[in-house]
């Protein structure tokens, strides 16, 4: 899970931390909970894209999750 402060957010450290993500560790996919369109319009912004959705969080809670993935880069 990534969660930014709020007073630290728009400067760039959630991006800077998913693209170190992606470039060190191959990250590939996250999840992300429905009811965060925040969280979902960055993710988006960061080229990822929903592939799945479950009306149940991974605990069987009633909290709908999108699964998403970036594109295969040619």
């Amino acid at each position: 899970m990534l969660f930014i402060a709020p007073e630290e957010r728009g400067k760039g450290l959630g991006k800077r931390l998913i693209q170190y993500g992606i470039k060190n560790y191959s990250v590939e996919k996250l999840t992300v909970n429905e009811q965060n369109p925040q969280a979902k319009g960055f993710y988006e912004h960061m080229g990822f894209q929903v592939y799945k959705r479950t009306d149940l969080d991974e605990q069987g809670n009633p909290y709908p999750l999108l699964y998403m993935r970036r594109p295969v880069m040619q």
